[in-house]
């Protein structure tokens, strides 16, 4: 449920001083589908006392109120503004919202056809069709003038009450009927962009099946507790998120990350919720209640991501609220002001007035931009990339430069075996067979990473006996009945074990700041080297290069040591890089950045999330990120995939293209059929086709984003 402090987009952010019973409910608004009716909405409700806060999205339909009314109190105001609401977390009843569209279609065309036979007796079907089609209208446009606001259901209102005064009935029904069907093809259209949520909500399973005192039981997932164990069979989609107990098996997490291909899963590995299952079974201990599952976090976070505005969207905004106004009292001089000059009769003006009127309807306009942002943020999501709101995804467009962090987010953040040097005459597999025994159970991160290169190599030997570690150097044990040893060159050089023939690749190695464990027999000799080290993401240097190729400059801040740094620069093609930086030097770095030119930090830790904070855009390492790094980020790469970064600025430069061909079309069509209004040469229908058809230009353009990146 989202807080007082979250509602901050056209609310407050703080609760009302004096209000301590307020609460925070949020409503779905059934037939709220643009940005006028949003504003009808917020301002209906911040009419009430006891509203302390309100904020609504014509994309996800609801509004989140804060207040300290009764219950049923803000479903009766949005009653009687004309919408149908009730509490998001109940269900609102199938409603026929195309049925007024389709009855004044019906009437009108009944009193065309009528008209041509007995035109007194069409205007009884035209007004049935204007009184059908046009009370909705009607009743918003008067509360919208109860708000001492105009908006486009006050001008389409005017212009019908117009063609009946002059007698042009079958103008007036043909314009509401054409202006119900444009309103309801433009719900229709943003029906598709909700769907992302819709499909997010969907991969929530309906029960879990938890094990609870030696039997299994299926349960709503919201009643399982953290700590619980649940049974997921090959095929289910994972419940709630937690970690791989018992059990092994590749998990598709495409549905929330993006990733192309399942993952394997084991013991000590995470899980998702909504991720699906492969053909083990795996037995797994929840973490996260239901409402803090990542998925959870994903729906709350893409639906505060479309419900928000863009830079573009609030000039546009605020462009129309002047906008309107502007046209009506243009509209009342050009109806008075020529009969009383004597340049024609009132009627003839009038109509000139009323067709202004209709095709100055912002509609298209107002439409434009939220339209593509919408699309866009879905585009994005898909591919698993999560990005907070339209103003972030415009900045993605705008970035100049890009800060990395380096273990977790240019690396993997994991340490693992990267070369196996023998010395001669001895084989790579007898070098990783004896350090992995000699390290299987000293409980070093470094001797981990060589078990587990061992395992992957699927090498086997005889268990370690009669092992001691140490401290600072290495360990000594016995493999196979004879003494052996690993560790750094200080152990070695004690144990005068040596072989200055592997000297040179060792150099090489430490260079690229590599830690390098020896292995050795006392006795028999030097065996060979393992180096280890936190590997490089394999994408990194793609994901560089196409920001190179963006023109966005790559730097790199870390607070390993400077060695290790330059290695990691070189390898994936940064040139730029600071290196032994603590959480504040990190910032402070960010921040320098940030005064010079659009900037993004990315990071995975905890300790990057003041960085994340501070930069223009703060992007995250997703699903295995830090939750301070998530929170605080603005964009979060679900996939941990980096070229998901070029990509989402590509996105962003391709959505501001969009934003600006749809207020260019909506601007260029208004101003055609305004100059052939204002001539004469105009209709009331023609005006209305003309607004209809510019409405849902821009609506086929945004949806284009929809299908972001083309093939």
């Amino acid at each position: 449920m989202t807080t007082p402090r979250a509602v901050a987009a056209r609310g407050r952010e703080e609760p009302c001083p004096g209000c301590e019973n307020e609460r925070t409910q949020v409503f779905r608004v059934e037939g709220l589908c643009c940005a006028t009716e949003v504003e009808l909405v917020e301002g209906c409700l911040r009419a009430l006392p006891g509203v302390c806060s309100v904020w609504a999205s014509a994309v996800t339909q609801r509004a989140t109120v804060v207040h300290t009314l009764p219950d049923g109190e803000v479903e009766r105001a949005l009653s009687a503004a004309g919408f149908e609401a009730r509490p998001a977390h109940l269900a609102l009843a199938p409603r026929g919202r195309l049925a007024p569209t389709v009855a004044a279609a019906v009437l009108t065309g009944l009193g065309l056809g009528v008209w041509y036979l007995d035109a007194g007796l069409a205007r009884l079907p035209f007004l049935a069709a204007i009184l059908v089609g046009g009370a909705p209208v009607a009743r918003k446009a008067l509360e919208r003038a109860r708000q001492r606001t105009l908006d486009m259901n006050a001008l389409m209102t005017i212009a019908v009450l117009g063609a009946m005064t002059i007698g042009e009935w079958a103008e007036g029904a043909t314009t509401v009927a054409l202006f119900s069907l444009a309103q309801a093809l433009e719900g229709r259209s943003l029906e598709r962009a909700r769907g992302a949520i819709a499909g997010l909500v969907a991969l929530a399973p309906e029960q879990a099946i938890v094990r609870r005192e030696g039997r299994e039981e299926r349960v709503l997932p919201a009643v399982v507790r953290t700590g619980e164990t649940l049974v997921v069979s090959a095929g289910e989609r994972v419940a709630l998120d937690g970690l791989v107990v018992e059990g092994r098996s590749d998990v598709d997490q495409s549905p929330l990350t993006g990733e192309s291909r399942p993952v394997e899963k084991g013991p000590g590995d995470g899980v998702m919720a909504g991720s699906i299952n492969g053909r083990g079974v795996l037995t797994v201990r929840v973490t996260r209640p239901a409402a803090e599952t990542t998925l959870a976090r994903l729906i709350r976070r893409v639906e505060e991501a479309q419900a928000s505005r863009a830079p573009t969207q609030d000039f546009v905004d605020r462009f129309a609220a002047v906008y309107t106004p502007a046209v009506v009292a243009v509209a009342v001089c050009l109806a008075a002001v020529p009969p009383l000059v004597g340049a024609g009769a009132f009627a003839e003006w009038l109509y000139r007035a009323l067709v202004l009127l209709v095709i100055a309807c912002p509609c298209a306009l107002v439409i434009s931009t939220p339209v593509s942002i919408v699309s866009a943020l879905t585009a994005a999501s898909r591919r698993g990339t999560l990005v907070k709101g339209g103003a972030h995804l415009e900045e993605m467009g705008r970035l100049q430069a890009v800060a990395f962090d380096k273990t977790g987010t240019l690396t993997l953040g994991r340490l693992a075996v990267t070369d196996v040097v023998p010395a001669p005459g001895r084989s790579m597999a007898e070098v990783i067979e004896v350090a992995g025994a000699l390290e299987l159970n000293a409980g070093h991160p470094l001797g981990e990473a060589i078990v587990s290169a061992a395992r992957e190599r699927s090498l086997q030997a005889e268990t370690a006996s009669d092992v001691h570690v140490l401290p600072g150097r290495g360990v000594r044990g016995r493999v196979a009945g004879r003494e052996a040893l690993a560790g750094s060159h200080r152990l070695f050089d004690e144990e005068q074990l040596c072989d200055h023939r592997i000297d040179e690749a060792l150099q090489r190695l430490e260079a690229e700041g590599k830690t390098v464990v020896l292995v050795g027999r006392p006795g028999e000799g030097l065996l060979g080297a393992v180096a280890v080290a936190d590997a490089i993401r394999p994408e990194a240097r793609e994901a560089i290069a196409a920001l190179h190729r963006e023109g966005i400059e790559c730097s790199m801040l870390t607070g390993d040591n400077r060695r290790t740094a330059a290695a990691i620069a070189a390898a994936i093609g940064i040139e730029g890089w600071s290196a032994d930086l603590l959480p504040e030097d990190k910032l402070a770095r960010v921040r320098a950045l940030r005064a010079s030119r659009v900037a993004a930090m990315v990071g995975d830790g905890v300790n990057d999330a003041p960085a994340l904070a501070s930069a223009t855009v703060g992007i995250a390492m997703g699903a295995r990120g830090a939750d301070a790094a998530l929170e605080t980020a603005d964009v979060v790469l679900m996939a941990e995939d980096l070229r998901r970064i070029p990509e989402t600025v590509r996105l962003g430069r391709v959505t501001r293209r969009v934003i600006v061909q749809n207020v260019a079309v909506a601007l260029a069509v208004k101003a055609a059929v305004l100059v052939l209004a204002v001539a004469g040469h105009g209709s009331l229908w023609a005006a209305l086709g003309a607004d209809m058809g510019a409405s849902l230009l821009v609506i086929a353009n945004g949806l284009r984003l929809l299908r972001w990146p083309p093939e």
